[in-house]
């Protein structure tokens, strides 16, 4: 089998899959267009999310039996066309679950412990202590929307802390464990200090956080997402945060990133950014939450271990 390597992945993808006898070829430098002319002659690609992996481009593919998206999202594929196709479609959530639900952590203990304007203080030389007072994470409800890989990991290491977690997934039922609480997401909203996103990137769930489901919690809220920025309505967010029906936000992704996640559309970028970026009520990263230096690595070993439990090469 032969195998392009679209987009750079930790190597130990490529090591076991020419072990297992596959053919792996680097296409990392090459362009779109120098890409389309040779597709028709893998078998597997290996992307993340610089090219987009529509039907126009999959057409070309004429002998491709799988797609291995390094990460969890696959809002880049066609699936149907996969589907129609007998493509077969891996990614691996399981390999950056850890690191998304640390991450989630460490940026709500930073907002609840003002700890990035504590920080800034004292290299100023101010010692402000009374101001820089913060709030037990123990005494929050958080409630998670989207209960897969990222929603149970983040479950689990909340229990830890000794959050009340309660959980909402419209596509999921009888998950409730020692870790989380299921409930109807009217339920959610109206228990949550917290609200913790957890959702792919579709149709469905663009702008799932719109002005109206802000509106429909009981209490004022903190938004964490480190899923899609898609999932949440900036204009609505920023909204929340004026009238103070959202009191703090970690935006670990946003709606103005470019496809690739690479960058933001930074010609792009209206006044809610410049009122998000000047608030202190605001806790960002770089779309990382998923990317330490162990998730590189476990990324590309679940998915050798899965693409090779499909296709069993002889060397």
């Amino acid at each position: 089998m032969k195998v392009g390597f679209i987009d750079e992945v930790h190597p130990i993808l490529w090591e076991r899959l020419s072990d297992a006898g596959m053919e792996c070829i680097h296409l990392e430098n090459e362009s779109e267009e120098n890409i389309r002319k040779v597709i028709e002659g893998f078998d597997g690609i290996v992307i993340r999310s610089r090219i987009k992996m529509n039907a126009d481009f999959l057409k070309l593919a004429t002998k491709l039996k799988f797609i291995a998206r390094s990460g969890a999202g696959m809002e880049n594929i066609d699936l149907d066309f996969c589907a129609a196709q007998n493509i077969i479609c891996f990614n691996s959530p399981e390999g950056n679950k850890q690191a998304v639900a640390e991450h989630g952590l460490g940026m709500l203990l930073m907002l609840f412990n003002k700890l990035k304007q504590g920080d800034v203080e004292v290299r100023n030389g101010l010692w402000s202590r009374d101001e820089n007072r913060g709030e037990e994470l123990a005494s929050k409800t958080v409630g998670i929307v989207g209960y897969g890989n990222m929603g149970q990991a983040f479950a689990k290491i909340l229990s830890g802390v000794g959050c009340k977690v309660v959980a909402y997934d419209k596509y999921k039922q009888g998950f409730g464990d020692e870790y989380v609480k299921e409930v109807a997401l009217l339920d959610l909203q109206e228990q949550a200090d917290i609200l913790s996103l957890h959702l792919p990137q579709t149709p469905e769930t663009h702008y799932w956080l719109n002005e109206s489901r802000i509106n429909s919690f009981e209490k004022s809220i903190v938004l964490l997402n480190t899923a899609r920025g898609k999932n949440v309505d900036t204009s609505a967010l920023v909204a929340g945060l004026k009238t103070g029906k959202i009191t703090g936000a970690c935006l670990d992704v946003l709606e103005y990133e470019k496809a690739s996640f690479e960058n933001l559309n930074t010609n792009q970028l209206p006044a809610d950014w410049q009122y998000l970026i000047q608030s202190d009520k605001v806790i960002f990263s770089p779309h990382v939450a998923g990317w330490t230096k162990e998730s590189y690595v476990k990324l590309s070993s679940f998915l050798a271990d899965k693409i090779l439990k499909e296709f069993q090469p002889e060397k």
